[in-house]
C-alpha cells in the first residue's frame, strides 16, 4: 500500500496561524497612550494639592524675596534704553574687572572651593 505523497493535489494543505499582528500593535500604542495620560494626570494632580505649584520658580508670576530683589539690584546693568556711551562701558568694566580679580585670587580654580555653599552664597536654614 503507497501514501500520497504531499505535493499531490489529493493532500490536504495545512492550516496557517492567522496573525494579529496590526490590531496587537494598535492595542499596544493606545494602552501606552492611556498609561502616559493616566500617569501625567496623577503626577500634576498631586503637583497641584501638595501646593509644590506655588514654589516653582520657573512660573511667570513668580516674585522674588525682597533680599532677592535686593541683591539684583545691586548687580550691574546696561540701560534699557537709550545709547550704550564711554562712561557706561566703563563702570561696567569696572564692575568685570572686581570679578575677575576675585577669580584670579583663586589658588586652584578646579577644585571645590568655587562650589562650596559658602562661595556661592548658600545659607543653611537651622
Amino acid at each position: 500500500m503507497t501514501t500520497p505523497a504531499k505535493d499531490t493535489p489529493n493532500a490536504t494543505p495545512e492550516k496557517s496561524p492567522t496573525s494579529h499582528g496590526a490590531r496587537n500593535l494598535i492595542a499596544l500604542g493606545l494602552s501606552a497612550t492611556a498609561v502616559a495620560f493616566v500617569t501625567t494626570f496623577v503626577s500634576l494632580m498631586l503637583y497641584h494639592n501638595s501646593g509644590d505649584i506655588y514654589l516653582d520658580r520657573s512660573r511667570p508670576g513668580f516674585l522674588p524675596d525682597a533680599e532677592e530683589a535686593i541683591k539684583e539690584a545691586d548687580q550691574f546693568r546696561f540701560s534699557d534704553s537709550g545709547p550704550i556711551d564711554q562712561k557706561s562701558l566703563s563702570e561696567y568694566l569696572d564692575h568685570l574687572k572686581v570679578l575677575q580679580d576675585s577669580l584670579s585670587e583663586l589658588d586652584t580654580p578646579y577644585s571645590e572651593t568655587p562650589l562650596s555653599d559658602e562661595s556661592l552664597g548658600i545659607q543653611e536654614n537651622r
